[in-house]
């Protein structure tokens, strides 16, 4: 009735020319693995959302550049502000608007940045808004 009575108790077959492979190195014939390397990661990447850069029109500026002028004129008094700026992204077109609150230390011309206490420097031109208490009591808001 059992088709396989001739060959049920016969010794397990071993090579002649090839040493037996161990449990572990047989295991990893069937592991899966990664024919996309990189092919998550790349889509990840491409998922990721960056904002667009919104261009100043000139009143906008005029009003960044009074207020850089008030910031200049008031450094002394250790003024805190707010400030939401452009960082271009570095791998894709686009960008993100951070927003950092802080001591302005210095407006650098040279750079053409403004230097905050906590070391952050940001460059003038990337500039999105202004915001604080030294602005409003100077009635410039």
């Amino acid at each position: 009735m059992n088709d396989y009575n001739d060959i049920i108790n016969l010794p397990h077959h071993e090579s002649t020319s090839h040493p037996r492979m161990s449990a572990i190195d047989r295991a990893a014939q069937f592991s899966p693995f990664a024919a996309l390397t990189g092919h998550k990661a790349a889509i990840r990447e491409t998922a990721r959302l960056t904002d667009a850069r919104t261009e100043l029109d000139e009143m906008k500026k005029e009003e960044l550049d009074g207020r850089l002028k008030i910031l200049r004129e008031h450094l002394s008094m250790e003024p805190e502000i707010a400030i939401t700026y452009f960082v271009p992204d570095a791998r894709k077109e686009g960008g993100s608007y951070l927003r950092t609150i802080g001591t302005v230390k210095k407006l650098d011309d040279m750079e053409h940045k403004v230097i905050m206490a906590n070391g952050t420097s940001i460059p003038m031109d990337d500039i999105y808004e202004i915001e604080g208490s030294i602005l409003e009591d100077t009635g410039n808001a």
